[in-house]
């Protein structure tokens, strides 16, 4: 049997594509109204295709607690915040987790860290836990994930998968388990190589985000469509320009890069470069809206309003998103209170001013920054009206109206 803690936007697809696969599977997580909604047959958040694999996974008879379970595989897959001081990774919900593991894993029960760690997180905080409770015969293992909210039941089934571990064997052994589902290649290597191939992974894309986001501020400083240069450049057979945007949110790009850099402080500076250009971008979108409103004598910020609160199109999650980050901005400004927030994916209260419908969103603004592409906007700027659109992620087409970043 395998033991799944932490069931949010990875722990649970991941024990839901297990059990699906005729592996016995108990979901764990300390939040007993997340696990009792999820015992009344219900999921916690929205994801294509995740409510179809949730009945697949209860007909398999798959399991919710609040308490461990006593089994041989237990797989640990909670939260990986950072100190925003240091950047440093905060290793407490891992620290917590593995701590009970310990309590009740039987002798010879494998431990997997799937939560995405800093290289060496492993030698320095987990495995000092199994000496401490004399426990060596447990065994170590990371299988970081590798999914993004939006296509999360597509990519576990289909991306490849790193499993790293003290004993080969134990390796490969833990492989088999993911390849009841996954049908990508699964590599077997060591603990530390698998911890800094994830952060590698993250921070690769971070780097090229950044430098579309600072190839756009350069195009407008010199008066050029950024849009039109990364089509032409990326006609070139060995190059492949990401879009820019408004910056970027979610629980992997915007934070596991942080961890190279507060480790290696002396080391990282490209790296840190990079982050910080693409922490900057929320603040220049509301820069760029204020010139906009400048030009056409719009001094009321209530006639601004933000739609989308997500991080990424197509989701309702909102860990780290640039709405989010721009707002904080503003409100060290004093200027974010009066304005109107929408996110038709985004159902509770997230933010002041939030409101949950499209017409009372646009009732008396004239402005609207549009910061995520979701699929109810995209490339159907009519939905607006003739309001005026600042377009940082590119989705509303052209139009006298629509302004770029």
């Amino acid at each position: 049997m395998v033991n799944v803690i932490g069931l949010g936007y990875i722990g649970l697809p991941t024990a839901l594509m297990m059990a699906s696969h005729g592996v016995e599977v108990v979901g764990t997580d300390y939040n007993s109204s997340l696990v009792a909604t999820l015992n009344d047959g219900k999921t916690t958040f929205k994801e294509d295709g995740l409510d179809e694999l949730f009945v697949e996974a209860l007909k398999a008879g798959i399991k919710f607690s609040t308490e461990y379970q006593i089994c041989d595989t237990y797989i640990v897959s909670v939260p990986t915040p950072y100190d925003k001081l240091d950047k440093k990774i905060d290793p407490c919900y891992v620290v917590s987790a593995c701590k009970t593991v310990l309590e009740i894993a039987p002798e010879g029960a494998v431990l997997v860290v799937e939560s995405t760690v800093s290289p060496n997180t492993i030698d320095r905080f987990v495995r000092p836990l199994l000496v401490d409770a004399g426990r060596s015969d447990i065994k170590l293992v990371h299988a970081p994930e590798r999914i993004i909210p939006g296509n999360m039941v597509y990519e576990l089934l289909h991306n490849n998968r790193t499993i790293g571990a003290d004993d080969p064997e134990v390796g490969q052994a833990v492989a088999q388990i993911y390849a009841s589902f996954c049908q990508g290649e699964i590599s077997v290597t060591d603990i530390r190589t698998a911890e800094m191939t994830k952060v590698v992974e993250n921070t690769f894309r971070a780097v090229n985000i950044a430098f579309s986001n600072e190839l756009a501020k350069i195009c407008r400083i010199g008066g050029m469509d950024v849009a039109e240069v990364i089509r032409i450049a990326n006609k070139h057979p060995r190059v492949n320009i990401l879009n820019p945007g408004p910056g970027v949110g979610g629980h992997c790009i915007p934070v596991d890069p942080w961890f190279l850099v507060g480790d290696y402080p002396e080391t990282a500076n490209f790296i840190r470069l990079a982050l910080q250009t693409n922490a900057s971008m929320p603040e220049y979108v509301m820069h760029r809206t204020y010139e906009v409103m400048v030009e056409h004598g719009i001094t009321d910020v209530s006639k601004v309003g933000i739609y989308g609160l997500t991080y990424k199109e197509n989701v309702d999650d909102v860990r780290e998103s640039p709405t989010l980050q721009m707002i904080e901005s503003m409100s060290q400004h004093l200027c974010s209170g009066s304005m109107k927030i929408y996110d038709p994916w985004v159902e509770w209260d997230e933010v002041p001013g939030q409101v949950h419908s499209i017409e009372e969103f646009l009732k008396d603004i004239e402005v609207v920054i549009v910061m995520v592409g979701h699929s109810q906007i995209k490339n159907n700027p009519s939905i607006f009206g003739d309001r005026i659109l600042i377009d940082p992620c590119n989705v509303c087409g052209d139009g006298e109206k629509v302004y770029k970043l």
